[in-house]
């Protein structure tokens, strides 16, 4: 059964850099657990932190925070190391970093075309990273042999004493068939646990769409970092948004939600893969930029010629570009509408039709969207490029170690290795 997705973000109107509160009557040992986790994930975003910052960001004395962070020592999760220049008198705070060479997850992504698989540190750097084609008509299940290939191929360069804490991947939720046209896919319900069947990893991998997770990277660390309110929209062959509400994703009934691509924009449109017609999908993907450019929708390589030459001033190019870039606004004028967010975020395929439409997109958005709700929103094209999905991926599978940080042993240790 996929594993929902669960972001571990923090509760709307709480200041991120600040431990969870205690539950009422919660013991000693409980609230140590929760601060341990609040030293560790804040070193996670943001990097190597002074102890005497984390004191200031955490709201936690000083003798505290040098035994949670002695504490993460001295399981392995982080170093302490005397500042490099010290900018004051006196004995320098020691710098708290996270282990990224030692602590590590498994993030898979399962593209359109693409499979790809990295071991990312804590901390979020990406340490190795495999990738494969994925042929047309695979489905996500029979992907899981490849994907273990790929991270079985990684793993011959981990040390003995690494720690693996977990894994997740994200899915695309559009396909191409074997004859090249679009079809709706989307995870198996098995994929998480075949994967760690597969790896015997001794936990299930997370299962979340391609746009929750990637939307979740660039709120944890791209361009929408400390945003609660926020949508980011995907494209490949398909379009599906990631929806950050008060901090935390929502994913409807089984993570099916998101699915912004088949909102009826055009009824007298083009006939969609969903079995609709007139899905924003068919008027803003990548088949509706290639056909308004007068390119054949299965040359996916095109779309990036066409940008290109729209760039260059070419009139065929430009004419598309501008079409695309007038649904988009669209429809995100009605997403502004019911969302109200604070920034709209435009990734995969789609970050480049925004950057090269940009004032079409917003033209269209200030003439459609309620004053309320445009006159604040910001829209931005991703940071994270290809790799946010990975990225989101791995936070993901670092949450339980978060949480808990000193049972990350329980979870798993070393490099995975495939079944007798």
């Amino acid at each position: 059964m996929t594993t929902p997705v669960q972001s571990g973000l923090p509760r709307p109107g709480r200041n991120p850099a600040l431990p969870l509160p205690s539950a009422p009557g919660a013991s000693q040992e409980e609230i140590r657990r929760q601060n341990l986790g609040a030293v560790l994930r804040h070193v996670h975003v943001h990097g190597p932190t002074s102890r005497a910052e984390l004191t200031s960001r955490l709201g936690l004395n000083r003798s505290t925070i040098g035994a949670l962070a002695a504490d993460l020592a001295t399981a392995g999760l982080v170093t302490e190391e005397v500042p490099t220049t010290a900018r004051r008198a006196g004995r320098p705070s020691l710098v708290v970093s996270p282990r990224s060479d030692r602590v590590y997850a498994h993030a898979l992504s399962i593209d359109a075309d693409r499979l790809r698989a990295a071991r990312v540190g804590l901390g979020g750097r990406i340490l190795d990273l495999r990738e494969a084609t994925r042929p047309c008509g695979m489905a996500t299940i029979d992907a899981v042999g490849p994907l273990a290939d790929l991270v079985r191929d990684m793993e011959r360069a981990v040390a003995p004493d690494a720690l693996f804490v977990g894994g997740a991947v994200a899915v695309t939720d559009t396909i191409r068939d074997p004859a090249g046209r679009i079809r709706i896919g989307g995870a198996d319900d098995f994929l998480g646990a075949a994967l760690g069947a597969e790896l015997a990893a001794g936990t299930e991998f997370a299962v979340g769409d391609m746009a929750d997770i990637a939307g979740l990277a660039e709120h944890v660390r791209g361009v929408a970092a400390g945003v609660h309110d926020l949508v980011y929209l995907h494209g490949d062959v398909g379009v599906s948004a990631g929806i950050i509400i008060g901090g935390r994703l929502v994913i409807g009934h089984r993570g099916h939600s998101g699915k912004v691509g088949h909102m009826v924009v055009n009824p007298r449109g083009l006939p969609c893969g969903c079995g609709s017609r007139g899905c924003w999908e068919t008027e803003i993907g990548e088949a509706a930029l290639l056909r308004h450019a007068g390119r054949e929708p299965t040359e996916r390589e095109a779309v990036l010629d066409v940008l290109r030459a729209a760039a260059d001033g070419d009139p065929t190019a430009r004419s598309a570009v501008e079409q695309v870039a007038d649904w988009l606004g669209f429809g995100v004028a009605n997403l502004v509408n019911v969302v109200n967010p604070d920034t709209v975020v435009f990734g995969g395929s789609l970050r480049e039709v925004y950057l090269a439409g940009a004032e079409t997109v917003r033209r269209r958005l200030d003439e459609m969207a309620l004053p309320a709700s445009r006159e604040h929103v910001r829209l931005q094209a991703a940071a994270l490029g290809r790799d946010a999905a990975l990225i989101g991926a791995a936070e993901l599978a670092f949450d339980k170690l978060l949480a808990d940080p000193l049972n990350a042993g329980q979870l798993a240790t070393g490099p995975t290795e495939p079944p007798a």
